[in-house]
């Protein structure tokens, strides 16, 4: 009778007990200073490629970070070193990679030009594995010259539904878009014959450019403000068109006295069933240097009328998530 009561009230309590709550990466989700971080998913597997946080002379090696849930990230080391690029000389930060015909490109920016008597730009390298190593596809920059007011920096990769794939990059207040050839190895000509299309989206654009496309509808979202500053931020804008005309919707990512500040320049996670992450760089409260910068993630939403709403930064991250459901 007494065994039976104990197991009675074992078996209650066990049903009253609340459910465990899912693992959440918490933020920031990498350790160390890293920043502008590059996600990317490739297969099962989620992809954080970030630029290492050190002055410019410092900043000769990326780091690459993978993960099967968004909670447990591996370190790879060193997948792309300046000694594989023969013409950069400092400054490896802000990439984008991306996965085509079984090869991995990884964009980067070098050596941080002030204007076209100098070397350095936008530059690309390659893998057969997401963790490299990656070497220098061209042993040249892919664009080391200004356009339009654009200084070479800043890149992000988008490829249209049909195929074609455009780099929208940019810093000093101006951005362009470009064309790529489908091996990477240079641009083509846009429809309208131009090779540099300027696409900035209003005064207030700095850097950090972004483009993806959702029911039919060109997103652009960028940073604003200074990447040192408290006034660090994302805002976006809308077209029908990924050559624009783009018009400022407002800003969708910032600061939180309560949380982190100079939250930007930032990269997106778009799962199979629909989940949308973001993926940016912030400073934690109570850091002064500029270059102590951390990666975090956070979820983001839309409205019905396919606006993205204000993006709440937390401390306690995302929880778990698998691609596939696995």
């Amino acid at each position: 009778m007494a065994l039976a009561a104990v197991i009675s009230f074992g078996a209650l309590a066990a049903q009253a007990a609340p459910a465990a709550k899912p693992a959440t990466s918490g933020n920031p989700i990498l350790p160390g200073w890293y920043a502008d971080p590059e996600a990317a998913v490739f297969g099962d597997t989620y992809w954080i490629y970030p630029t290492t946080s050190k002055p410019y002379a410092e900043q000769r090696y990326f780091d690459a970070f993978s993960s099967k849930d968004l909670v447990h990230w591996e370190k790879h080391p060193s997948v792309l070193k300046i000694e594989a690029i023969t013409w950069a000389k400092e400054a490896l930060w802000a990439p984008s990679v991306v996965e085509s015909g079984g090869k991995y490109y990884f964009f980067f920016s070098a050596n941080d030009i002030k204007n076209d008597n100098e070397v350095g730009g936008i530059g690309v390298a390659v893998a057969d594995k997401p963790e490299g190593p990656y070497r220098d596809l061209l042993g040249k920059p892919l664009i080391g010259t200004f356009h339009n007011g654009a200084q070479p920096i800043d890149q992000t990769l988008f490829q249209d539904d049909d195929g074609t794939w455009y780099m929208i990059y940019g810093g000093w207040k101006h951005a362009n878009i470009v064309k790529l050839k489908p091996d990477f190895t240079g641009i083509e000509p846009l429809p309208d014959g131009t090779l540099y299309k300027e696409i900035t989206p209003a005064p207030e654009y700095v850097e950090g450019s972004l483009m993806f496309k959702r029911n039919g509808r060109y997103y652009y979202m960028w940073s604003e403000g200074g990447w040192g500053e408290p006034d660090y931020s994302v805002a976006y804008a809308i077209a029908e068109s990924p050559l624009g005309p783009f018009k400022r919707i407002g800003k969708v990512l910032q600061s939180d006295p309560k949380v982190a500040t100079s939250a930007g320049h930032h990269s997106l996670i778009r799962t199979p069933d629909d989940q949308w992450y973001i993926v940016y760089h912030r400073r934690p409260l109570g850091e002064t240097s500029r270059h102590h910068r951390a990666t975090a993630i956070d979820r983001m939403y839309f409205d019905d009328q396919g606006r993205i709403l204000p993006i709440q930064i937390t401390q306690e991250g995302v929880p778990e998530h698998r691609l596939g459901g696995r």
